[in-house]
């Protein structure tokens, strides 16, 4: 259960490292052609969901990995799981059904990652 948790971990965090840093740096134009519902929202909402994106790739790797609060890595995958019901529904009342599909994959993960987080609890 160990080895599955690092593998889905890495993987999951690496997603949302990648998408938070992009979230919190680049502008709407620059996001508008991967994400077009930067335009239905604040631009300080889309980088306070990069932040957190990039705060919670922390929280699954580093708080296992020292020993330090390791719980954390629990708090962490509850997270994106809401997130990705959030995504979904933002998807779903946009009408963008190409990405939905994308979202139930990290919705699944997100609630594999929920259950194999729980060795740190």
């Amino acid at each position: 259960m160990t080895v599955a948790y690092w593998i889905l971990a890495g993987l999951t965090a690496a997603f949302y490292l990648y998408s938070g840093v992009l979230k919190a740096v680049r502008s709407a134009e620059q996001l508008r052609p991967m994400m077009g519902w930067v335009d239905s929202v604040p631009m300080t909402f889309v980088r306070t969901i990069g932040v957190l994106e990039i705060l919670g790739a922390i929280g699954l790797i580093l708080p296992p990995l020292t020993g330090i609060a390791p719980w954390l890595a629990f708090a962490a995958a509850i997270a994106f799981f809401l997130l990705q019901i959030g995504a979904t529904t933002l998807h779903l009342r946009r009408g963008e059904s190409s990405v939905v599909g994308l979202n139930l994959v990290l919705l699944v993960e997100g609630a594999l990652l929920i259950w194999l987080a729980t060795i740190w609890l």
